[in-house]
């Protein structure tokens, strides 16, 4: 698929944006092997979080989704897991199969994950070195999917410090740390997001965290509950994106999640000049919810703070559009990390952006973009969904049409997409490459 995008920027409008993705899988899992019925409601029902949904099912957890966006689990205990019949397919999430390696380290069984084209090129050795510290034994292709999880053996717990800030790793020993004799514990070297230890800590979990430090004793019983999932900040990014540049829009995103681990980008386009507001704010299954209040903006140049890569590190996409539109010139650095995801980041946002007549230099863990105005043009998104919606916004203030090709991974995070945009007064489509 392809999206075909004419210049119209957005107006006025309240909406809602898909339930949150990290918070979603982990509410999947976590509700899988924890004693008796977890209620998920505002579950992201894209093909990423129902990877995990069958992963889960297929390991006889009996699972229900009355609709769309609910979903009941009945948890089967913290070793009531059976052996899948095959290979548990996580297709695009990097998050699903870190997080299902720790999980499935502590298993009386085998298992292999698999993914993916984009899933099979992402390194997951930053996992397997941890997970096989514990106890485990995690086969791979040179530290690459599919992964062979060996089952059966005994996890010891272990300190670990965390050589790069990752959540997707913290809760892989975390998680692995359920199974494992003694206190697990981790130190990150800046602050990540907090979804796991928070949902652990609702579901009766021991947990101990401060000065960068998270600790969970083995062997602990986790309790079903309820889970109410808050929109993904991630997904309202885009529409922040898309009001902050057009000429004159008033949006109100309703009831996002604003976990503190996760507002980067908000700090990051308020000191571009973007006009943000939180109202309503409130609290959801333990996680911080508003409704955020986004207006046209005059963006201006910066050089963005590194302080705030890890809180901002799956919406660096969008500011690079964002300071494509800016007066002046807007410098990132410490963004390395971007270059591993589901596309190289920094590269393919470099292209995009390029085609499109904008003025970008790369280096190996940031780039520069100098402001300017976007001409027509086809990009491509390298089947990544973010790279892919970003452009696509970039498209709505061109000076003539954008196509953006190959977005058929759109449907991993962000279900409705053109849908959404399109009830903006955006003039955006979807067509068969």
């Amino acid at each position: 698929m392809q999206f075909l995008v004419q210049p119209g920027s957005v107006q006025d409008a309240a909406v809602a944006v898909p339930g949150d993705k990290s918070i979603s899988h982990r509410a999947v899992m976590l509700g899988s092997i924890a004693t008796g019925t977890t209620h998920i409601s505002g579950f992201l029902n894209g093909e990423d979080c129902l990877a995990t949904l069958a992963a889960m099912s297929a390991m006889g957890v009996d699972t229900e989704q009355s609709d769309a966006t609910t979903v009941t689990v009945h948890g089967v205990g913290l070793h009531g897991l059976k052996p899948p019949s095959s290979a548990l397919d996580m297709g695009n999430s990097g998050t699903a199969m870190r997080l299902m390696a720790g999980l499935l380290s502590g298993q009386a069984f085998d298992s292999t994950l698999v993914g993916d084209e984009s899933l099979t090129g992402r390194p997951m050795q930053r996992i397997i070195t941890p997970l096989e510290a514990m106890g485990a034994s995690i086969g791979s292709r040179g530290g690459r999917p599919p992964l062979e999880v060996k089952g059966g053996l005994s996890l010891r717990a272990i300190h670990y410090d965390l050589p790069v800030a990752s959540a997707q790793v913290k809760s892989a020993v975390l998680l692995a740390g359920l199974y494992a004799g003694g206190i697990t514990s981790v130190s990150e070297p800046a602050v990540t997001r907090d979804h796991t230890e928070r949902m652990l800590a609702a579901m009766g979990v021991d947990v101990s965290t401060g000065n960068g430090r998270i600790a969970v004793p083995g062997g602990q019983e986790l309790q079903g509950g309820t889970v109410e999932v808050p929109g993904d900040l991630s997904s309202a990014a885009f529409v922040l994106l898309a009001a902050c540049i057009s000429d004159s829009a008033d949006v109100v995103i309703n009831k996002v999640g604003v976990n503190p681990t996760r507002t980067g980008v908000i700090d990051i386009l308020r000191s571009m000049g973007a006009r943000i507001e939180l109202d309503n704010a409130g609290m959801r299954s333990g996680e911080p919810v508003a409704d955020i209040r986004v207006r046209a903006s005059q963006l201006r140049g910066i050089d963005v703070d590194p302080s705030l890569v890890s809180l901002a590190i799956d919406e660096f996409p969008v500011l690079f559009v964002a300071a494509a539109c800016a007066d002046g010139v807007t410098r990132f650095s410490g963004i390395g990390e971007l270059r591993v995801k589901e596309s190289d980041r920094i590269g393919a946002m470099a292209a995009g952006l390029r085609e499109l007549g904008i003025h970008v230099e790369e280096t190996q863990d940031g780039a520069v973009v100098h402001g300017g105005r976007f001409g027509g043009g086809t990009v491509r998104s390298f089947g990544d969904h973010r790279i892919a919606m970003s452009l696509a916004i970039a498209g709505t203030v061109a000076e003539s049409a954008v196509t953006v090709l190959d977005t058929d991974a759109v449907a991993t995070s962000f279900p409705g997409f053109t849908a959404l945009f399109r009830s903006l007064g955006a003039t955006i489509e979807e067509a068969g490459s």
